[in-house]
């Protein structure tokens, strides 16, 4: 072989190393791009959903914030408003005062009415239930006057008095007992006292002068009587 032949199996085998060289380097550039460009790929779809998420999140966010401020600003009066709520609520009470007063004015009045139309006419019923006594006295009083026979008069008398008691004890009036009863402060007032009695008749009513009586269970005159000593 001679010199030139051996130049160009030399140039030859450089030209193909370095051809090998380019296409190695090519192909690592390629690789490298792709790697690249997959990392790319990768990112963009995970960044949408973390990008998705953050404002779904941001706007959840920003309406609860909203909705809060806004109950906070009904809530929240300003001094205006709540003096005006303050004056109409001193409104409604002093119109409510005036209601109760009224009311209360009006029932004093009828109860200061009832009270005296029950001390003026109290005995109304008392004097309807005397009334037919009194007839009855004002007839008996003339055959009195003319009367022969004293025993009618006495009986005709009887039965006035009867009647009466009978309207006496309608008006809740009662006579007190005293025949035999111990003597008792509370129904009795001792005018006299009668000794040389009996042991069993001391401390006794021994004889009623004036017949005491109770009006519904309550005194209205003690009997006078004489007491045993």
């Amino acid at each position: 072989m001679t010199e030139e032949q051996k130049d160009k199996e030399f140039l030859n085998s450089e030209d193909q190393h370095s051809t090998n060289s380019a296409f190695e380097s090519q192909s690592t550039e390629g690789s490298t791009a792709g790697d690249t460009s997959a990392d790319t790929t990768v990112s963009p779809s995970d960044s949408p959903s973390e990008g998705a998420s953050s404002p779904n999140s941001t706007s959840s966010l920003d309406g609860s914030a909203a909705g809060g401020s806004s109950v906070g600003e009904d809530s929240e009066l300003s001094p205006e408003e709540l003096l005006a709520q303050a004056r109409s609520e001193i409104e409604e009470l002093k119109t409510q005062a005036l209601y109760r007063q009224a009311e209360f004015e009006n029932y004093r009045r009828r109860t200061i009415k009832e009270k005296t139309d029950l001390i003026l006419n109290g005995s109304k019923s008392a004097v309807t239930a005397i009334l037919p006594i009194v007839d009855d006295l004002e007839r008996a009083l003339p055959s009195m006057k003319n009367a022969d026979d004293v025993a009618a008069v006495a009986e005709g008398v009887e039965l006035i008095l009867q009647k009466f008691l009978k309207a006496l004890a309608g008006l809740g009036v009662k006579q007190i007992e005293t025949e035999g009863k111990d003597f008792d402060v509370d129904l009795h007032e001792a005018i006299a006292q009668v000794p040389g009695v009996p042991d069993e008749q001391k401390g006794r009513v021994i004889d009623c002068v004036e017949k005491g009586y109770t009006l519904n269970d309550q005194v209205i005159r003690h009997a006078k009587v004489a007491v045993g000593m």
